[in-house]
């Protein structure tokens, strides 16, 4: 699926310039012997399947080190592609283009994998109703940036972080003294936030729909513990959006999400990912 990179994508630029300054520190000492005027073209390519994701911050990379820089995409973002698929072609300044090719690589790399790796779940369960959700396990000082691949391939953002989003787990309880008490509590204090309450069995699934959660996590279900915990919660005065999590594994997830549960989160879009292989391949103007 193609997705648009104009939305969500802001702090690119931020997120650019911290990696090329850890890159580059006072000067590119190897680029400095090239010919400051030297010209080059070089293409990248997808040495294997995936779904290509991370032009802004590819394109973002040339645009801080030399705006004369010309990027021609072949593909679209969000875009499935083969093995040896042309991505883009780039012409200018040849140090220039050497200094940014690791930053805008790893960068492109990276977000193709999550996006990849996205839409492997979310075909796994499409036709169930059921959607799969990232988690905060992200790499530090991407999330952004992954959990818009996350998008571009097809699943969902549960909450950015602690700030817009309430989830409430055993210690939170233990603390407040309650699960009734913790989410009065939350009520009181992040009034409009949804309110998510983890449960580990059938009791705490059964308090805290009493409790009025708006969502229920729940914690390393079995299967038939998951069939339960839906057959409930649909006879409940208030029903819960349900999310399973914990022991999720690619050959389980269909039937997880066949139990009739609302989300499946997976820590894996973010945290268990692969660089795609890219290459970026260099001519020289004579």
């Amino acid at each position: 699926m193609a997705c648009h990179s104009e939305q969500h994508t802001e702090g690119i630029a931020e997120s650019v310039a911290t990696a090329l300054a850890e890159d580059i520190g006072d000067g590119d000492r190897t680029a400095g012997l090239i010919d400051a005027h030297a010209l080059a073209q070089a293409t990248v390519i997808s040495r294997e399947p995936a779904v290509i994701c991370g032009r802004p911050w590819f394109d973002e990379v040339f645009r801080q080190l030399d705006r004369d820089i010309s990027i021609r995409w072949k593909v679209e973002e969000g875009q499935s592609v083969v093995a040896d698929a042309v991505l883009c072609r780039l012409t200018g300044n040849a140090g220039k283009l050497l200094t940014g090719e690791r930053c805008a690589l790893n960068f492109l790399q990276t977000l193709s994998a999550t996006a990849t790796v996205a839409q492997h779940y979310a075909q796994v369960v499409d036709g169930t109703g059921c959607c799969i959700l990232d988690t905060r396990k992200t790499i530090p000082g991407l999330r952004q940036a992954q959990k818009y691949a996350v998008r571009c391939g097809g699943a969902v953002n549960h909450r950015f972080g602690l700030f817009d989003g309430i989830l409430i787990k055993e210690n939170h309880i233990l603390a407040a003294g309650s699960i009734r008490l913790a989410i009065d509590r939350a009520r009181e204090k992040s009034t409009g936030l949804k309110i998510e309450v983890e449960v580990e069995s059938l009791d705490e699934l059964r308090e805290t729909l009493r409790a009025g959660a708006d969502i229920l996590l729940l914690d390393n279900f079995d299967i038939d513990m998951l069939r339960a915990a839906v057959s409930i919660n649909r006879k409940a005065a208030r029903p819960a959006i349900l999310e399973a999590s914990g022991n999720v594994t690619i050959d389980r997830l269909r039937s997880i999400a066949e139990t009739g549960v609302d989300f499946i989160s997976v820590g894996a879009l973010t945290k268990h990912i692969r660089a795609v292989d890219l290459s970026m391949r260099f001519e020289f103007s004579e």
